[in-house]
């Protein structure tokens, strides 16, 4: 097993990524390698001030740029070619020597950047139209998988279609749910109302039997437990994304405040069972989102990402690769295309 990582992406780099990957070199055996890309230097100084100098787990893939959160993420991965990030997709991709070939990328930096180097480099899996990312999002009736949150901000109905095979595949394999339920966003639940994609797509997951459609989803069904996919296309589903993070750090610092005020002593007590809800509601428990659809493993990790959203990130490359999701994504969208072929011929 071979995971790289873009040590220069995220608002906490290079730091906060080092430190999360060295903490998860317990999940490595003696011949996995952990792939550290970026500024050479800083890499090696790093390792050397935390007495990991010669870890042999641990190989150091110098470059000599980094792709800015501001930056055009097309016009970026194609100007800097010595990006930790380009590269990084490069070792992911086919083109890379098989001796130096990864079998999984990770980044916290630019996300559109690293779509754009997965898709330019990775490329597509076979039968995958578009890909998109499915990101966890936890809720007191479990993990709610959305897809896609910013991959794909035009997508057409039947890339929404294959989300929710993806994701369905994805919650199935990863999160241990049974016949995951897979719904499509929209502004109400009556079959009349939503965009014509929205309508579109519907049909399309209506006709397919081997999908456990239950129809649309309003904003709030997302943490009411009514699905365990929704999928949206990426506009729609980043903001989504972004509402539910501010929402949960809101209330949560806004109940510890109230506690407070009433009864400091209270607060006190209530202090770690307030902390273990809301580890379980931590975006950084989750790691990364993956690129489902990539012709290889990309995950890509919250820009704030911490030293454990990064350990979090290659524990699940980890399962991700035990599982062999990108294998059953190819067999199951074959036969999806085949049986969406028979009812629109």
């Amino acid at each position: 097993m071979r995971i790289a990582l873009d040590v220069m992406g995220g608002d906490n780099a290079p730091d906060a990524i080092l430190d999360g990957a060295l903490d998860a070199l317990d999940l490595f055996g003696p011949d996995d390698r952990l792939v550290l890309v970026g500024d050479g230097e800083v890499i090696a100084d790093t390792l050397v001030e935390r007495g990991c100098k010669d870890e042999p787990r641990l190989v150091i893939e110098p470059t000599t740029q980094v792709i800015g959160m501001d930056e055009s993420p097309v016009e970026a991965i194609r100007v800097k070619t010595d990006s930790s990030l380009t590269r990084m997709a490069w070792l992911g991709s086919r083109k890379a020597p098989a001796d130096q070939r990864v079998d999984v990328i990770i980044s916290a930096g630019n996300t559109g950047a690293c779509v754009a180097a997965a898709q330019m480099y990775m490329r597509r899996l076979a039968n995958v139209h578009r890909p998109g990312i499915a990101v966890t999002i936890p809720t007191f009736f479990g993990p709610l998988v959305l897809c896609d949150v910013g991959a794909n901000i035009v997508p057409k109905p039947h890339h929404l279609y294959q989300y929710g095979h993806m994701g369905a595949l994805y919650a199935s394999e990863i999160h241990g749910v049974e016949n995951p339920r897979v719904a499509i966003m929209s502004v109400g639940g009556e079959e009349g109302k939503g965009t014509g994609l929205v309508k579109e797509t519907h049909t399309l997951m209506k006709s397919d039997p081997t999908l456990n459609y239950v129809g649309y989803a309003e904003g709030r069904d997302l943490f009411n437990g009514e699905a365990d996919v929704v999928v949206t296309e990426g506009f729609t589903g980043n903001v989504v994304l972004k509402l539910a993070e501010g929402l949960a750090a809101g209330l949560f610092k806004t109940i510890a405040r109230e506690i407070f005020e009433i009864d400091p002593e209270l607060a006190v007590k209530f202090e770690p069972v307030v902390k273990r809800i809301y580890a379980k509601h931590d975006y950084h428990e989750y790691g990364g989102a993956p690129l489902l659809g990539a012709n290889g493993i990309c995950l890509i990790s919250h820009g704030s990402s911490e030293a454990r959203t990064i350990t979090a990130a290659i524990r699940n490359a980890v399962d991700y690769i035990a599982h062999g999701v990108n294998d059953k994504i190819v067999t199951v969208l074959g036969e999806a295309e085949k049986r969406i072929g028979e009812v629109t011929a």
